[in-house]
């Protein structure tokens, strides 16, 4: 089984690519040629796409890869399938899709806008702009309490699942981290090691769920210590607050 890769685009955009023999699959193609730069470099046909949201930035290389690669099966979210300036394959939570040897299940995750969409093949979880390492997405069209719903959705997921988020955000996530979560001894060790990665010019993703669950303050919102720390009464509302202030930060 290949490893999923990370193709760097635009500023701090992951276009991230799986490979079965001389057959390709990615996700959320922002830049058409990032992808086509690395097919002809590897020599593989592009044969599946796979979109989590609307997003220009995710979804703006779709046209013109469906110009280079027209078999190729694009994978779009059904509620957001208007917005989205290309033609493909409408789907919805509870959906599989077929790739070769791999099944992909697909689960609704609204916050970040109100169509996003994961895509989960055991042990990898490509979960675009919900989920980032030590941070979540912004909730440009969904509410606080649908953002962490879906995050408890996730977090419900085998400890040992591999996150492929679509954005470097980690640095700055986890200077809010170390301020939102104050006593969490994880944090400090876990920010040297990403800050050595990104010295080296290197990914600090994928990353692992029990991680996140140790040191993404989105996540620890259901710790009662944390709440209480914060004066919030549960962990919605602790969430809440979080995402508010890091808006600001």
């Amino acid at each position: 089984m290949s490893e999923p890769v990370a193709l760097p685009a635009f500023k701090d955009n992951y276009i991230w690519c799986l490979r079965q023999e001389n057959k390709a699959l990615v996700v959320d193609p922002g830049d058409p040629q990032v992808v086509l730069d690395y097919m002809q470099a590897e020599q593989l046909q592009l044969d599946m796409i796979l979109v989590t949201h609307h997003h220009w930035d995710h979804v703006d290389g779709i046209a013109q890869l469906q110009q280079r690669y027209p078999k190729a099966r694009v994978i779009l979210p059904a509620t957001e399938q208007e917005k989205i300036l290309a033609r493909g394959e409408a789907v919805r939570h509870g959906d599989c899709i077929d790739w070769h040897q791999y099944q992909f299940q697909v689960m609704a995750v609204p916050g970040h806008t109100l169509g996003h969409l994961a895509y989960y093949c055991q042990p990898w979880l490509f979960c675009g702009d919900t989920l980032f390492n030590a941070g979540c997405g912004r909730l440009f069209e969904g509410t606080a309490e649908q953002m962490w719903q879906s995050l408890s959705s996730l977090m419900a997921l085998p400890a040992d699942t591999w996150l492929f988020p679509t954005h470097e955000y980690t640095l700055a996530n986890l200077e809010f981290a170390l301020w939102a979560d104050p006593l969490n001894t994880a944090l400090q060790p876990y920010l040297v090691k990403c800050q050595q990665l990104r010295a080296q010019n290197q990914a600090t993703l994928p990353t692992l769920l029990s991680d996140q669950l140790r040191i993404n303050p989105y996540l620890r919102a259901v710790d009662p210590a944390l709440q209480q720390h914060w004066q919030q009464a549960n962990a919605l509302e602790l969430f809440s607050f979080f995402r508010q202030r890091k808006d600001q930060w």
